[in-house]
């Protein structure tokens, strides 16, 4: 809030479940208001020391309350004269959280230089981010989304790109994959203002099954794709992930020795993909 107050999210019973698994708690601070980044809200935060306090505060006394040890900072569409305020609230975070014993995080948009620019990009400055925190997730999707043409979500040319830029500006190993754990249904052709229907995994592999039409694979994007046509006439195409585009990106990330994969979001069935983390990886908690 533009006070420093926090609205909290419903966490039903995910702490319990975090604690049977031996999983660490992360809490995820946005610059949200009514579901829409706000760059003012930014602006206010980064620059308003009292309010600044006030939110920082807040923040500790939260995951006290609830057991977070990670706070993950996803400040997106920040004016692009904030960089360095961003820069420099950070490290005032990290040091305070040092004091707890917890980490500090943050999201990046999947840049490819540091001369990016743009109000996604200019105030994400990766090689800072590198050196305050203790890992960054690097949103590498939404290439394909559901506002715009019908494309790979995580093409693996363009997410390589992001990811060996990252790696030339802060350590491999405090870099996070962003992978979707979703896919878009479009609608042909493809008219600006129409939005494209989110599907898992699953249910693309039901939806090409059910119309009986095969499911292709592009070997430049390393993802799945078809087209069918539904009941009233018109084309569709589907982009989404299965076994072979996430291996792929399990592959770069040995690659590249990246720290691991974040998912968004959970809650859409791909059964392959947990089975595929456990044939690639010894997963370690910590």
């Amino acid at each position: 809030m533009r006070d420093g107050s926090l609205k909290e999210p419903l966490l039903n019973n995910f702490p319990a479940i975090a604690e049977a698994n031996n999983n660490i708690l992360m809490m995820v601070i946005t610059n949200q208001e009514n579901d829409q980044f706000s760059n003012e809200l930014g602006r206010i935060i980064l620059n308003d020391i009292a309010v600044q306090d006030k939110f920082l505060n807040n923040i500790v006394t939260a995951a006290k309350k609830y057991g977070f040890r990670d706070i993950h900072f996803d400040f997106e569409f920040l004016r692009p004269e904030d960089r360095e305020a961003y820069n420099t609230f950070l490290r005032k975070a990290r040091d305070r959280f040092k004091q707890e014993g917890w980490f500090i995080s943050t999201a990046l948009a999947p840049k490819t230089s540091a001369a990016q620019t743009g109000p996604w990009y200019t105030a994400h400055d990766y090689k800072a981010h590198g050196e305050i925190v203790d890992f960054v997730v690097i949103m590498t999707y939404e290439w394909g989304y559901s506002g715009g043409p019908a494309q790979a979500v995580s093409p693996i040319g363009p997410v390589r790109e992001v990811l060996e830029y990252a790696v030339s500006e802060m350590p491999s190993q405090k870099v996070i994959m962003g992978q979707n754990l979703y896919g878009y249904d479009w609608t042909l052709p493809f008219v600006q203002g129409t939005i494209a229907r989110a599907v898992s995994p699953q249910q693309a592999i039901q939806i090409a099954a059910d119309n009986n039409v095969p499911i292709q694979y592009n070997t430049r994007s390393q993802a799945p794709t078809f087209r069918y046509t539904a009941s009233d006439g018109k084309q569709h195409e589907v982009w989404f992930e299965d076994a072979r585009s996430i291996q792929a990106k399990f592959d770069l990330i040995k690659e590249l020795n990246l720290r691991g994969m974040s998912y968004w979001k959970l809650g859409l069935s791909f059964p392959q993909n947990w089975l595929l983390i456990q044939d690639n990886f010894n997963v370690v908690k910590r």
